[in-house]
């Protein structure tokens, strides 16, 4: 029996805000580079983004205990606004990348995210889940400018 080394990391969060808004952010560079692998300590880089599947995004972070953190990924779905879908890897930390699922459903006013990602180290889980849970909740400030406190 070969063990499992990777796991599915789940991760919700309610917008008082049109799945629209929520959506866009996640592929307008200039939103985009506040909360997503922003951290409170860090500054953003570089921030490149192609939205089109097939199509990749780079984030650069320097942070201070870190250096040059570096995000990648390509875009494998674009469903505007109700799914997205990106592969997702830190090279300097581990070579191999997981899988991001973004599905966003109108819920009153407003909208619920479920962010799922697969391929995730045993390892990296709780890091995982505790960095997406931050990005997420700096998905609405990063409209008004603010920096958001993602990864660790």
């Amino acid at each position: 029996m070969t063990e499992t080394t990777t796991q599915s990391v789940v991760v919700t969060h309610r917008y008082a805000a049109s799945p629209e808004r929520v959506f866009d952010a996640f592929l307008d560079v200039n939103i985009a580079r506040r909360f997503l692998f922003a951290t409170a300590t860090g500054e953003m880089i570089a921030a490149e983004i192609d939205p089109r599947i097939g199509r990749r995004y780079v984030f650069i972070e320097r942070r201070p205990d870190m250096g040059e953190v570096r995000h990648v990924g390509e875009y494998l779905e674009i469903d505007r606004p109700r799914r997205l879908v990106f592969s997702f890897g830190v090279p300097q930390f581990d070579p191999g990348m997981t899988t991001v699922t973004i599905d966003i459903v109108p819920d009153g006013d407003g909208c619920r995210l479920t962010l799922t990602n697969d391929g995730v180290p045993k390892d990296y889980v709780d890091g995982n889940r505790e960095g997406w849970t931050r990005i997420l909740d700096g998905l609405l400030p990063a409209y008004d400018g603010v920096h958001g406190a993602g990864w660790l």
